[in-house]
């Protein structure tokens, strides 16, 4: 079983910053590729950024491509993702999820495990 914590989120304003992290209960945490999804109001959850169980490849959405990075430490069983330049669109709740494997996935079915979510909300 794999829990995941997700923590940094909050009220910022539109061109602000903020960075989320996502720790993980799980001894073999270099085993998982990670993800980061969210949900805004009213809408489907959606992809945002994934990373491989090393660090060496990630993925971004076309809509935060450039303003958001995730990254990982392994040695703290923790992911992060850096968002920049926020927009009001940005508005959401922010999953982080866990997939076991060495592959990276850009959909909500490949993976496993998933935190509570954490809010974000940007304001104009």
């Amino acid at each position: 079983q794999v829990q995941l914590v997700e923590s940094g989120g909050g009220l910022v304003q539109a061109g602000g910053s903020l960075r989320l992290s996502c720790a993980a209960s799980v001894r073999t945490f270099s085993s998982f590729a990670m993800g980061w999804f969210r949900q805004a109001p009213g809408k489907e959850r959606e992809f945002v950024a994934a990373i491989s169980w090393s660090g060496d490849s990630t993925y971004d959405a076309d809509s935060v491509n450039g303003r958001f990075t995730m990254s990982r430490d392994n040695a703290k069983n923790t992911v992060y993702l850096q968002m920049n330049s926020l927009k009001p669109e940005d508005t959401a709740i922010y999953y982080c999820a866990a997939r076991p494997g060495l592959r990276v996935g850009v959909h909500e079915w490949e993976y496993v495990y998933w935190g509570q979510g954490t809010r974000v909300t940007v304001s104009s």
